[in-house]
């Protein structure tokens, strides 16, 4: 908690403009950026090894390549990850750190490695390669607990689907011009807001890491998420700002006998 804190700080003013905070949490791709590109880290120094192990001189210039590689790969990789990490809290936040260390720790023994490599001291950028792909692999361990386990990153909005059917939520004459409500539909949580005489719905459940977002703020056609300010689009669900990935459903309204109706999207 002591290391966490003060770099979780350096970190939320690093990723304050919205394009780095969106590119960074995988906003244009639609889902989180980190574990993709763990996969490049990754799978060069895996494949280094194996080249080191079975592959024989001819595959030595390939092998030191892919070091070299990895550890390029590892700065956008690590970035990413601290931005995901910066929204954490308690738990998840402590493995997080551990999470790093053991991936940092496998950056330093890789570099160490393409230095003896460099220096023509295969056998100790053998050694020292295989060392920091043990650590690589305590990290990787680390960071499917964190996601799998724990759900850091997981949409929670995966299996909210809303009622098929018109359902009634509300009385249209207690959503006045410029108000929202959380109402329930057929169990769902629903954010209603009215604007321009259009009356939209959202989720009221954050995708990101399930904040409520009626206890928001409105603005410009969007809805802010108090917890780590995601910001949606009332008109689609769409994401302006990260570090949502996963869009808000949406759904279907209609007012019949002084009722606000909704109903999943078609």
């Amino acid at each position: 908690d002591a290391i966490s804190g003060p770099v979780i700080k350096v970190v939320a003013r690093a990723v304050q403009p919205r394009l780095v905070r969106n590119v960074a949490s995988g906003t244009p791709v639609g889902h989180p950026l980190h574990p993709l590109l763990t996969d490049l880290p990754i799978g060069a120094w895996t494949m280094a090894t194996v080249l080191d192990l079975i592959g024989g001189k001819a595959s030595a210039p390939a092998a030191d390549l892919l070091v070299k590689v990895g550890i390029v790969a590892t700065v956008p990789t690590a970035l990413s990850g601290l931005n995901d990490w910066s929204d954490t809290y308690g738990p998840e936040t402590r493995i997080g750190v551990a999470h790093a260390a053991m991936v940092h720790a496998a950056l330093g023994l890789y570099v160490a490695s393409a230095v003896s490599r460099s220096r023509g001291n295969r056998t100790k950028g053998k050694v020292v390669g295989l060392v920091g792909l043990g650590a690589l692999m305590a990290g990787g361990y680390l960071g499917g607990h964190l996601a799998f386990v724990k759900g850091v990153n997981v949409s929670r909005v995966a299996h909210e689907e809303g009622p098929d059917e018109w359902t009634p939520v509300l009385a249209d004459a207690e959503l006045g011009e410029g108000e929202h409500r959380k109402v329930d539909a057929g169990g769902t949580s629903v954010l209603l807001h009215r604007s321009g005489g259009r009356i939209l719905a959202l989720n009221n459940i954050c995708s990101h890491m399930g904040g409520p977002l009626d206890e928001g703020t409105f603005a410009d056609g969007c809805v802010t998420c108090p917890w780590h300010g995601s910001m949606f689009r009332m008109t689609d669900g769409s994401i302006y700002r990260g570090p949502a990935s996963t869009e808000q459903p949406t759904y279907d309204t209609r007012v019949t006998d002084g009722q606000i109706e909704v109903r999943a999207a078609s």
